[in-house]
Protein backbone atom coordinates (compact mmCIF):
# COMPACT_ATOMS: atom_id res chain seq x y z
CA UNK A 1 0.00 0.00 0.00
CA UNK A 2 1.35 3.42 -0.95
CA UNK A 3 0.59 5.33 2.26
CA UNK A 4 2.22 8.46 0.87
CA UNK A 5 -0.19 8.49 -2.05
CA UNK A 6 -3.09 7.95 0.34
CA UNK A 7 -2.10 11.14 2.17
CA UNK A 8 -1.45 9.36 5.47
CA UNK A 9 2.13 10.57 5.94
CA UNK A 10 1.50 14.29 5.62
CA UNK A 11 3.16 16.48 8.22
CA UNK A 12 5.75 13.83 9.17
CA UNK A 13 9.20 15.17 8.28
CA UNK A 14 11.22 13.05 10.69
CA UNK A 15 12.36 9.72 9.19
CA UNK A 16 11.79 7.84 12.46
CA UNK A 17 8.27 9.25 12.78
CA UNK A 18 7.45 8.29 9.18
CA UNK A 19 8.82 4.79 9.69
CA UNK A 20 6.74 4.35 12.87
CA UNK A 21 3.59 5.63 11.12
CA UNK A 22 4.10 3.27 8.17
CA UNK A 23 4.67 0.24 10.42
CA UNK A 24 1.55 1.10 12.44
CA UNK A 25 -0.54 1.56 9.30
CA UNK A 26 0.71 -1.77 7.93
CA UNK A 27 -0.08 -3.52 11.20
CA UNK A 28 -3.60 -2.09 11.40
CA UNK A 29 -4.28 -2.79 7.74
CA UNK A 30 -3.20 -6.41 8.21
CA UNK A 31 -5.56 -6.60 11.20
CA UNK A 32 -8.47 -5.66 8.97
CA UNK A 33 -8.68 -1.86 9.14
CA UNK A 34 -9.93 -0.37 5.90
CA UNK A 35 -8.07 2.58 4.39
CA UNK A 36 -11.04 4.85 5.04
CA UNK A 37 -10.99 3.97 8.74
CA UNK A 38 -7.27 4.68 8.88
CA UNK A 39 -7.71 8.03 7.15
CA UNK A 40 -10.41 9.03 9.63
CA UNK A 41 -8.21 8.02 12.57
CA UNK A 42 -5.28 10.06 11.21
CA UNK A 43 -7.52 13.07 10.60
CA UNK A 44 -8.85 12.84 14.16
CA UNK A 45 -5.31 12.30 15.56
CA UNK A 46 -6.23 9.01 17.22
CA UNK A 47 -4.30 6.49 15.12
CA UNK A 48 -2.26 5.33 18.13
CA UNK A 49 -5.50 4.58 19.98
CA UNK A 50 -6.99 2.48 17.19
CA UNK A 51 -5.51 -0.86 18.43
CA UNK A 52 -7.06 -0.31 21.88
CA UNK A 53 -10.34 0.79 20.30
CA UNK A 54 -10.45 -2.39 18.24
CA UNK A 55 -9.59 -4.47 21.29
CA UNK A 56 -12.52 -2.98 23.22
CA UNK A 57 -14.96 -3.21 20.32
CA UNK A 58 -14.39 -6.85 19.34
CA UNK A 59 -15.97 -8.24 16.20
CA UNK A 60 -18.81 -6.21 14.68
CA UNK A 61 -21.37 -8.78 13.53
CA UNK A 62 -24.75 -7.44 14.65
CA UNK A 63 -27.08 -4.59 13.78
CA UNK A 64 -29.25 -2.83 16.33
CA UNK A 65 -32.31 -4.53 14.85
CA UNK A 66 -30.75 -8.01 15.05
CA UNK A 67 -29.76 -7.47 18.68
CA UNK A 68 -33.26 -6.27 19.59
CA UNK A 69 -34.76 -9.38 17.95
CA UNK A 70 -32.37 -11.83 19.63
CA UNK A 71 -32.72 -10.18 23.06
CA UNK A 72 -36.50 -9.99 22.79
CA UNK A 73 -36.48 -6.22 23.17
CA UNK A 74 -38.47 -3.59 21.35
CA UNK A 75 -36.12 -1.68 19.01
CA UNK A 76 -37.25 1.65 20.48
CA UNK A 77 -36.53 0.38 24.00
CA UNK A 78 -32.98 -0.53 22.94
CA UNK A 79 -32.54 2.90 21.35
CA UNK A 80 -33.68 4.68 24.51
CA UNK A 81 -31.39 2.49 26.62
CA UNK A 82 -28.33 3.48 24.56
CA UNK A 83 -29.35 7.14 24.68
CA UNK A 84 -29.74 6.93 28.47
CA UNK A 85 -26.19 5.57 28.70
CA UNK A 86 -24.99 8.55 26.68
CA UNK A 87 -23.99 6.37 23.70
CA UNK A 88 -24.49 7.04 20.02
CA UNK A 89 -27.42 5.19 18.47
CA UNK A 90 -26.35 3.54 15.19
CA UNK A 91 -28.56 3.03 12.18
CA UNK A 92 -30.90 0.13 12.94
CA UNK A 93 -29.49 -2.06 10.14
CA UNK A 94 -25.78 -1.10 10.32
CA UNK A 95 -23.70 -4.07 11.54
CA UNK A 96 -21.55 -2.14 13.99
CA UNK A 97 -22.31 -3.98 17.24
CA UNK A 98 -20.79 -7.08 18.80
CA UNK A 99 -21.33 -9.91 21.27
CA UNK A 100 -20.93 -7.64 24.30
CA UNK A 101 -23.73 -5.42 22.96
CA UNK A 102 -25.95 -8.47 22.56
CA UNK A 103 -25.25 -9.65 26.12
CA UNK A 104 -25.98 -6.16 27.43
CA UNK A 105 -29.29 -6.11 25.59
CA UNK A 106 -30.21 -9.51 27.04
CA UNK A 107 -29.46 -8.20 30.53
CA UNK A 108 -31.64 -5.17 29.81
CA UNK A 109 -34.47 -7.47 28.73
CA UNK A 110 -34.07 -9.53 31.92
CA UNK A 111 -34.30 -6.40 34.06
CA UNK A 112 -37.46 -5.34 32.20
CA UNK A 113 -38.95 -8.84 32.72
CA UNK A 114 -38.29 -8.58 36.46
CA UNK A 115 -41.03 -5.95 36.67
CA UNK A 116 -39.10 -2.72 36.98
CA UNK A 117 -40.71 0.38 35.51
CA UNK A 118 -39.19 1.25 32.14
CA UNK A 119 -38.98 4.97 32.94
CA UNK A 120 -37.42 4.35 36.36
CA UNK A 121 -34.93 1.91 34.86
CA UNK A 122 -33.93 4.49 32.25
CA UNK A 123 -33.33 7.06 35.00
CA UNK A 124 -31.01 4.62 36.78
CA UNK A 125 -29.32 3.95 33.43
CA UNK A 126 -28.68 7.68 33.00
CA UNK A 127 -27.01 7.76 36.41
CA UNK A 128 -24.87 4.77 35.37
CA UNK A 129 -23.93 6.41 32.07
CA UNK A 130 -22.87 9.66 33.72
CA UNK A 131 -20.75 7.80 36.25
CA UNK A 132 -19.15 5.52 33.67
CA UNK A 133 -18.17 8.32 31.30
CA UNK A 134 -16.36 10.08 34.15
CA UNK A 135 -14.61 6.83 35.09
CA UNK A 136 -13.63 6.23 31.45
CA UNK A 137 -12.26 9.78 31.13
CA UNK A 138 -10.26 9.38 34.33
CA UNK A 139 -8.90 6.01 33.18
CA UNK A 140 -7.89 7.50 29.83
CA UNK A 141 -5.96 10.26 31.63
CA UNK A 142 -4.31 7.70 33.92
CA UNK A 143 -3.17 5.61 30.95
CA UNK A 144 -1.79 8.64 29.12
CA UNK A 145 0.10 9.96 32.14
CA UNK A 146 1.54 6.54 32.95
CA UNK A 147 2.47 5.09 29.58
CA UNK A 148 3.51 8.07 27.45
CA UNK A 149 7.29 8.24 27.05
CA UNK A 150 9.39 11.04 25.52
CA UNK A 151 10.32 10.42 21.90
CA UNK A 152 7.69 7.71 21.36
CA UNK A 153 6.96 6.72 17.79
CA UNK A 154 3.30 6.10 17.03
CA UNK A 155 3.97 2.39 16.64
CA UNK A 156 5.75 2.08 19.99
CA UNK A 157 3.05 3.98 21.84
CA UNK A 158 0.20 2.10 20.12
CA UNK A 159 1.73 -1.28 21.01
CA UNK A 160 2.41 -0.24 24.61
CA UNK A 161 -1.15 1.01 25.10
CA UNK A 162 -2.60 -2.12 23.52
CA UNK A 163 -0.46 -4.39 25.68
CA UNK A 164 -1.38 -2.57 28.89
CA UNK A 165 -5.06 -2.50 27.95
CA UNK A 166 -5.08 -6.27 27.35
CA UNK A 167 -3.57 -6.80 30.80
CA UNK A 168 -5.33 -4.16 32.88
CA UNK A 169 -8.87 -3.79 31.52
CA UNK A 170 -10.04 -7.15 32.93
CA UNK A 171 -8.77 -5.96 36.32
CA UNK A 172 -10.77 -2.73 36.05
CA UNK A 173 -13.94 -4.72 35.29
CA UNK A 174 -13.49 -6.81 38.43
CA UNK A 175 -12.68 -3.69 40.42
CA UNK A 176 -15.93 -2.05 39.25
CA UNK A 177 -17.95 -5.05 40.42
CA UNK A 178 -16.18 -5.09 43.77
CA UNK A 179 -16.56 -1.36 44.45
CA UNK A 180 -20.24 -1.43 43.44
CA UNK A 181 -20.98 -4.23 45.90
CA UNK A 182 -19.08 -2.45 48.69
CA UNK A 183 -21.05 0.77 48.18
CA UNK A 184 -24.33 -1.15 47.99
CA UNK A 185 -23.56 -2.91 51.28
CA UNK A 186 -22.70 0.41 52.92
CA UNK A 187 -25.92 2.03 51.72
CA UNK A 188 -28.02 -0.90 52.93
CA UNK A 189 -26.46 -0.66 56.38
CA UNK A 190 -27.53 2.96 56.67
CA UNK A 191 -30.96 2.76 54.98
CA UNK A 192 -34.14 2.19 56.94
CA UNK A 193 -37.49 1.09 55.58
CA UNK A 194 -40.07 2.57 57.91
CA UNK A 195 -43.46 1.19 58.91
CA UNK A 196 -45.28 3.59 56.59
CA UNK A 197 -43.22 2.47 53.62
CA UNK A 198 -43.70 -1.22 54.40
CA UNK A 199 -47.44 -0.68 54.79
CA UNK A 200 -47.90 1.33 51.60
CA UNK A 201 -45.41 -0.67 49.54
CA UNK A 202 -43.82 2.57 48.33
CA UNK A 203 -40.45 4.05 49.23
CA UNK A 204 -40.50 7.76 49.96
CA UNK A 205 -37.78 9.85 48.34
CA UNK A 206 -38.36 12.65 50.89
CA UNK A 207 -36.39 12.61 54.11
CA UNK A 208 -35.03 14.97 56.75
CA UNK A 209 -31.30 15.32 56.29
CA UNK A 210 -28.37 17.67 56.72
CA UNK A 211 -27.12 19.16 53.45
CA UNK A 212 -23.74 20.86 53.26
CA UNK A 213 -21.67 22.64 50.64
CA UNK A 214 -18.02 23.66 50.83
CA UNK A 215 -16.43 25.84 48.16
CA UNK A 216 -13.19 27.58 47.32
CA UNK A 217 -13.24 31.30 48.11
CA UNK A 218 -12.37 33.50 45.14
CA UNK A 219 -12.33 30.64 42.62
CA UNK A 220 -14.12 32.69 39.95
CA UNK A 221 -11.68 35.56 40.31
CA UNK A 222 -8.76 33.12 40.17
CA UNK A 223 -9.96 32.04 36.75
CA UNK A 224 -9.06 35.46 35.41
CA UNK A 225 -5.45 35.34 36.61
CA UNK A 226 -4.33 31.67 36.41
CA UNK A 227 -4.49 29.14 33.60
CA UNK A 228 -7.08 26.39 33.25
CA UNK A 229 -4.69 23.61 34.29
CA UNK A 230 -3.96 25.31 37.61
CA UNK A 231 -7.69 25.77 38.25
CA UNK A 232 -8.26 22.12 37.47
CA UNK A 233 -5.48 21.22 39.86
CA UNK A 234 -7.16 23.15 42.68
CA UNK A 235 -10.48 21.41 42.02
CA UNK A 236 -8.68 18.07 42.01
CA UNK A 237 -6.99 18.81 45.33
CA UNK A 238 -10.37 19.77 46.82
CA UNK A 239 -11.83 16.47 45.63
CA UNK A 240 -8.94 14.55 47.18
CA UNK A 241 -9.25 16.35 50.51
CA UNK A 242 -13.00 15.79 50.62
CA UNK A 243 -12.66 12.06 49.94
CA UNK A 244 -10.07 11.77 52.72
CA UNK A 245 -12.18 13.68 55.25
CA UNK A 246 -15.65 12.25 54.59
CA UNK A 247 -16.70 9.20 56.57
CA UNK A 248 -20.08 7.55 57.04
CA UNK A 249 -22.75 8.61 57.74
CA UNK A 250 -21.66 11.66 55.68
CA UNK A 251 -21.67 11.06 51.93
CA UNK A 252 -20.31 13.10 49.04
CA UNK A 253 -23.11 13.70 46.55
CA UNK A 254 -21.08 15.45 43.87
CA UNK A 255 -18.43 18.00 43.09
CA UNK A 256 -19.29 20.91 40.81
CA UNK A 257 -16.07 22.67 39.92
CA UNK A 258 -15.04 24.55 43.05
CA UNK A 259 -17.78 23.18 45.35
CA UNK A 260 -18.42 19.84 47.05
CA UNK A 261 -21.88 18.78 48.22
CA UNK A 262 -22.43 16.46 51.20
CA UNK A 263 -25.48 14.92 52.84
CA UNK A 264 -25.84 13.18 56.19
CA UNK A 265 -28.69 12.04 58.44
CA UNK A 266 -26.46 13.23 61.31
CA UNK A 267 -26.25 17.04 61.35
CA UNK A 268 -23.34 17.05 63.82
CA UNK A 269 -21.32 14.78 61.51
CA UNK A 270 -21.98 17.11 58.57
CA UNK A 271 -20.76 20.13 60.56
CA UNK A 272 -17.67 18.26 61.80
CA UNK A 273 -16.82 17.26 58.25
CA UNK A 274 -17.01 20.88 57.06
CA UNK A 275 -14.83 22.09 59.94
CA UNK A 276 -12.23 19.39 59.29
CA UNK A 277 -12.21 20.10 55.57
CA UNK A 278 -11.64 23.81 56.21
CA UNK A 279 -8.76 22.96 58.58
CA UNK A 280 -7.21 20.71 55.93
CA UNK A 281 -7.45 23.47 53.35
CA UNK A 282 -5.76 25.95 55.69
CA UNK A 283 -2.88 23.51 56.17
CA UNK A 284 -2.40 23.11 52.41
CA UNK A 285 0.31 25.15 50.75
CA UNK A 286 -0.82 27.57 48.03
CA UNK A 287 -4.47 26.67 48.43
CA UNK A 288 -7.39 29.13 48.67
CA UNK A 289 -9.48 29.23 51.85
CA UNK A 290 -12.70 27.25 52.02
CA UNK A 291 -16.09 28.25 53.38
CA UNK A 292 -19.09 26.06 54.07
CA UNK A 293 -22.82 26.18 54.71
CA UNK A 294 -25.05 23.57 56.37
CA UNK A 295 -28.85 23.35 56.49
CA UNK A 296 -31.18 20.71 57.95
CA UNK A 297 -34.67 19.78 56.87
CA UNK A 298 -36.70 17.88 54.29
CA UNK A 299 -34.99 17.08 50.98
CA UNK A 300 -35.75 14.89 48.00
CA UNK A 301 -33.35 12.10 47.06
CA UNK A 302 -33.96 11.50 43.37
CA UNK A 303 -31.72 8.93 41.67
CA UNK A 304 -28.67 9.73 43.78
CA UNK A 305 -29.01 13.53 43.67
CA UNK A 306 -30.73 15.80 46.18
CA UNK A 307 -33.25 18.60 45.66
CA UNK A 308 -35.49 20.94 47.62
CA UNK A 309 -35.44 24.04 49.76
CA UNK A 310 -32.96 22.58 52.27
CA UNK A 311 -30.45 22.12 49.44
CA UNK A 312 -31.03 25.69 48.28
CA UNK A 313 -30.59 27.08 51.80
CA UNK A 314 -27.32 25.19 52.29
CA UNK A 315 -25.98 26.52 48.99
CA UNK A 316 -26.93 30.11 49.81
CA UNK A 317 -25.52 29.87 53.34
CA UNK A 318 -22.22 28.82 51.78
CA UNK A 319 -22.23 31.95 49.64
CA UNK A 320 -22.73 34.09 52.76
CA UNK A 321 -20.13 32.33 54.92
CA UNK A 322 -16.84 33.99 55.77
CA UNK A 323 -13.61 32.50 54.41
CA UNK A 324 -12.48 29.75 56.77
CA UNK A 325 -15.86 29.51 58.51
CA UNK A 326 -19.00 27.37 58.52
CA UNK A 327 -22.41 29.06 58.50
CA UNK A 328 -25.42 26.99 59.58
CA UNK A 329 -29.15 27.47 59.90
CA UNK A 330 -30.90 27.56 63.26
CA UNK A 331 -32.40 24.15 62.41
CA UNK A 332 -28.89 22.68 62.39
CA UNK A 333 -28.01 24.17 65.78
CA UNK A 334 -31.28 22.94 67.22
CA UNK A 335 -30.68 19.47 65.84
CA UNK A 336 -27.09 19.27 67.11
CA UNK A 337 -27.57 20.90 70.51
CA UNK A 338 -25.18 23.02 72.52
CA UNK A 339 -22.71 20.39 73.74
CA UNK A 340 -20.88 19.37 70.56
CA UNK A 341 -19.56 22.71 69.26
CA UNK A 342 -18.90 26.26 70.39
CA UNK A 343 -21.59 28.40 68.76
CA UNK A 344 -21.46 32.05 67.75
CA UNK A 345 -24.50 33.96 66.59
CA UNK A 346 -24.05 35.14 63.00
CA UNK A 347 -27.23 37.20 62.81
CA UNK A 348 -30.25 36.93 60.55
CA UNK A 349 -29.56 36.47 56.85
CA UNK A 350 -31.94 37.37 54.09
CA UNK A 351 -31.61 34.53 51.60
CA UNK A 352 -33.08 34.38 48.14
CA UNK A 353 -36.25 32.30 48.05
CA UNK A 354 -37.07 32.67 51.75
CA UNK A 355 -39.92 34.87 52.90
CA UNK A 356 -38.22 35.92 56.11
CA UNK A 357 -34.63 36.25 57.33
CA UNK A 358 -32.98 33.08 58.61
CA UNK A 359 -31.23 33.00 61.96
CA UNK A 360 -27.70 31.68 61.52
CA UNK A 361 -24.76 30.49 63.61
CA UNK A 362 -21.06 29.77 63.25
CA UNK A 363 -19.86 26.56 64.92
CA UNK A 364 -16.29 25.94 66.07
CA UNK A 365 -14.72 22.75 67.35
CA UNK A 366 -14.30 22.62 71.12
CA UNK A 367 -10.73 22.85 72.33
Amino acid sequence: MDWEAEGLLEGLDDDEARKGRIELLEYLHDEGCEVGELKQAVTEDRLVLLPVERLLAGDKTYSQRQIADEAGLDLDHLRRYRQALGLAVPDADAEVLGEADLEGAKDTAAIAAAGFSTEDTLEVTRVLGRGMVRFAEALRTLFAQTFLEPGDTELALARRLQSQAEELLPLSSRLLDHVFLLHLQQLLRNDVLGIAERTSGKVSDRTDTAVAFADLVGFTELGETVDVEELGGLAGRLSKMASEVVEQPVRIVKQIGDAVMFVSPDAAAAVSTCLELIDRAEAEENFPPLRAGVAYGPAINRWGDWFGSTVNVASRLTGRARPGAVLVSDAVKERVGDDTFVWSEAGEKKLKGLNKPLKTYRPRAKA
